[in-house]
């Protein structure tokens, strides 16, 4: 059986060695793990995961390698202060395993009691960056070197209680995000709700408005068929009722021809009646004559005209207008 032995010297210069590589052992956690070997990791809430059975504390190579390898091995990683890390190819994995091939060497006994305050302020690291299977990697390194570690129990605690931390602020953050996209999509259908209402009253005022313009029109159009109405009504009125005659009281006729009588309406034997409204100038002449009313229409109109206009009146003070009405009667003369 081989055996080891470590100088107190060399135990004092390995001790040196560890605690000068501790921030640089830290950070190569996060390095590219070395050929061959499983990369840790990397950082994400483990609690909704499957549980799954525990992967060994020193991994498979390094448990195959002879007892030579793994001192050298162990060495190795001392002097490029890989510690604890990366998994598979690190001082204490090597020496755990030279442990299991060699319990009673102890050098291998020291140089792991020294390892172990790194190792547990690594897991506590991983812990506090929520790399749960780093911690977990850790803490079975710790407890193969040591099942009764005082800071075993307060490291598992502490991991199981960040887990439960991760997972709730997950959930809370999920539960945010969905009362986030809830509140957009209420917000959303308020806004298309308002803007429907808003197109649906705009709708509605431009109808009332072309409606009233559409009543205005017909009003319009029925106020002015009313007014056509009453005027021609009026003037039927005007037509059909003759008005008194003015005050002849004052007009003395001096000659008052008769008219002469159409040869057609002669022929037919053709009698009517014209009233003629006329008006006598101050030397008595007739100034102006129109027909009112004719019967038959348009028969007798032209030559009752004609003959009032040859009447003569006696000189008056002013102009008088005046209605006759001019018969014809074919029997009569």
């Amino acid at each position: 059986m081989l055996s080891m032995t470590i100088s107190p010297k060399s135990r004092l210069c390995a001790c040196l060695l560890l605690a000068a590589a501790l921030g640089a052992c830290s950070k190569q956690e996060e390095a590219a793990p070395a050929a061959g070997a499983t990369p840790p990791a990397p950082s994400a809430p483990a609690a909704a995961a499957p549980a799954a059975p525990p992967a060994p504390a020193v991994a498979a190579t390094v448990q195959a390698m002879g007892a030579d390898q793994l001192r050298d091995a162990a060495s190795q990683a001392l002097r490029e202060n890989r510690m604890y890390a990366p998994a598979g190819d690190n001082a204490m994995e090597y020496y755990l395993a030279l442990r299991d091939k060699l319990p009673d060497d102890p050098g291998v006994s020291s140089a792991l009691t020294d390892l172990m305050p790194y190792t547990v302020i690594a897991a506590e690291q991983a812990v506090g960056r929520e790399q749960f299977d780093e911690a977990q990697r850790l803490v079975a390194l710790i407890e193969k070197a040591d099942k009764t570690a005082p800071a075993l129990p307060r490291i598992k605690q502490s991991i199981t209680n960040s887990q439960q931390a991760v997972a709730q602020r997950s959930e809370a953050e999920a539960a945010r995000a969905k009362a986030e996209v809830e509140a957009r999509a209420q917000a959303q259908q308020q806004q298309l709700a308002q803007q429907q209402a808003a197109e649906a009253e705009a709708a509605r005022r431009l109808a009332a408005e072309a409606e009233a313009a559409r009543e205005a029109a017909a009003e319009r159009q029925a106020a002015a068929a009313r007014e056509a109405a009453a005027r021609q009504a009026a003037a039927q009125q005007a037509a059909a009722t003759p008005a008194p005659a003015p005050a002849q009281r004052n007009l003395r006729p001096i000659s008052m021809a008769s008219p002469r009588y159409p040869p057609d309406a002669l022929r037919a034997g053709t009698s009517g009646e014209v009233l003629v409204e006329f008006t006598v100038g101050t030397d008595g002449s007739v100034t102006d004559a129109r027909v009112l009313r004719a019967n038959p229409a348009r028969t007798f109109d032209r030559e009752a005209l004609n003959a009032v206009r040859r009447w003569r009146f006696e000189p008056v003070d002013a102009p008088v207008t005046t209605r006759r009405t001019v018969a014809f009667n074919p029997g009569g003369g």
